[in-house]
């Protein structure tokens, strides 16, 4: 079974997190509205309640609350 298509890596020190989809980086997401910008533009569902699909997106670290560093 393959994993989620969408990867969105733990927040950086500059709080934004690396997303790549279908192994393919795709850029930085500052808040969620990005991650919803990086779907579309990729062709996938871009609905507010697809953020927390398990299957559409794996999130690393912390889930799509989270926006500023782990310190």
């Amino acid at each position: 079974m393959e994993g989620a298509p969408v990867i969105v890596q733990p927040p950086g020190p500059d709080g934004g997190r690396r997303v790549t989809i279908r192994g393919e980086y795709v850029g930085i997401a500052y808040h969620l509205l990005d991650v919803v910008e990086f779907l579309r533009r990729a062709g996938l569902p871009e609905a507010r309640t697809t953020v927390d699909d398990p299957e559409l997106i794996e999130w690393r670290g912390m889930g799509p609350a989270a926006w500023t560093a782990a310190d």
